[in-house]
């Protein structure tokens, strides 16, 4: 059995919720824990709505449990799973997070046309920075439509 854990970074979206599944499965045949890592940032005016630190870490932690509890309805067996939330750009917070990690894997969505056509900015980010191997789920046909509306 493997003690480094997989580690998934998930922000809510169909694409990370595919990496969380892709990842899950690798983490059982591995057989090692997975380690889901949500980062999130704060800021006391956001959308022009009045927000908390408390509030957006507890948003954090709710976008964690709703991922993980969707890829858990669609697989047989589970790994070890851990819920990390992390204060801090998406970027730098994962390329942390792989600190000691079998592997990091992340999607590869942005909202900028143009990069996305390659990698998206966090995803580009870790593969440079990451402390472990990188996987990169690539976006399907339908999400880049979808984004390019």
């Amino acid at each position: 059995m493997h003690t480094k854990p997989i580690v998934v970074g998930v922000d809510g979206t169909p694409a990370s919720d595919r990496a969380l599944d892709w990842a899950l499965d690798e983490a059982v045949v591995r057989r090692c824990p997975l380690r889901v890592v949500h980062a999130w940032t704060f800021e006391a005016l956001s959308d022009w709505t009045e927000t908390t630190e408390q509030r957006e870490r507890e948003r954090s932690q709710e976008l964690l449990d709703q991922a993980v509890g969707r890829a858990a309805e669609k697989h047989r067996e589970l790994p070890d799973v851990v819920r990390v939330s992390l204060r801090g750009e998406a970027a730098d917070t994962l390329a942390r997070a792989s600190e000691g990690a079998a592997m990091l894997v992340v999607a590869s969505h942005t909202d900028h046309r143009i990069r996305r056509l390659v990698l998206g900015s966090t995803s580009m980010h870790v593969v440079r920075h990451a402390h472990a191997p990188v996987v990169v789920i690539p976006v399907t046909d339908r999400e880049l439509a979808e984004t390019a509306r």
